[in-house]
């Protein structure tokens, strides 16, 4: 088994319904996959395409606990509506599973900040909740996601699935190359569920996706362990 499996921590649009209905999608290895890293360390993420760009980082105070700031921007299909989102984060790994070639995980999200839109005065109060499932093997990943985006008369809540493949085992210290694919919708600002064929490339406590949606707009993410 690939040793990042044993480092149990580090690992790792619609509504909850969309996520748990569909249940859990495939993506990497639990040691880039997951939320937050091992205890002590500090993960930076971040997500970039032009209806979404978000960036943040946590600390992991405990092997189960972490604390972090984010920052989010959505715009509508029609680009003519935009939200900003500034927030405090926590992660809890809420249950493991240790299985003889295979992890599960249950992980909760909370975060609290202001939400400010090009439609509306002011900043108002946010609140984004979430859940995720996953589930791993050193070759196959699946995960679902969904998180609440909440703040005065308005829903954004979002759903995402990912299901993904490495082409070959790897060591910790080897580049391992993978295919992913991710669904992914959010309420009010888009009607279109946003599907994603991906490279990702893991080597190390780095991990990089780049891909192209089915709205022929570019995405990549980043995520680092320190």
């Amino acid at each position: 088994m690939n040793p990042m499996l044993r480092l149990a921590p580090l690992c790792a649009g619609g509504t909850i319904r969309f996520a748990a209905g569909l249940l859990a999608a495939f993506a990497a290895l639990g040691a880039s996959a997951a939320p937050m890293g091992f205890k002590g360390s500090t993960m930076a993420m971040a997500d970039f395409s032009p209806d979404w760009r978000e960036a943040g980082a946590n600390r992991a105070f405990t092997a189960r606990d972490a604390i972090g700031v984010g920052g989010l921007f959505m715009r509508s299909d029609d680009e003519a509506r935009q939200r900003t989102l500034a927030e405090v984060t926590y992660t809890r790994l809420v249950e493991r599973w240790n299985l003889a070639h295979a992890q599960a995980n249950v992980w909760l999200f909370a975060g609290v900040g202001t939400m400010r839109g090009n439609d509306f005065p002011g900043a108002r109060f946010a609140w984004t909740p979430g859940l995720q499932l996953d589930y791993e093997t050193t070759r196959v990943y699946l995960a679902a996601t969904a998180r609440l985006y909440r703040a005065a008369s308005l829903n954004h809540d979002f759903g995402s699935v990912r299901m993904g493949f490495s082409f070959y085992e790897a060591d910790y210290d080897e580049v391992q190359p993978w295919f992913v694919l991710e669904a992914r919708r959010m309420r009010q600002l888009s009607d279109k569920t946003e599907i994603t064929p991906m490279l990702r490339v893991i080597h190390n406590r780095y991990f990089v996706e780049f891909g192209i949606n089915n709205g022929r707009q570019a995405r990549a993410n980043l995520m680092v362990t320190f």
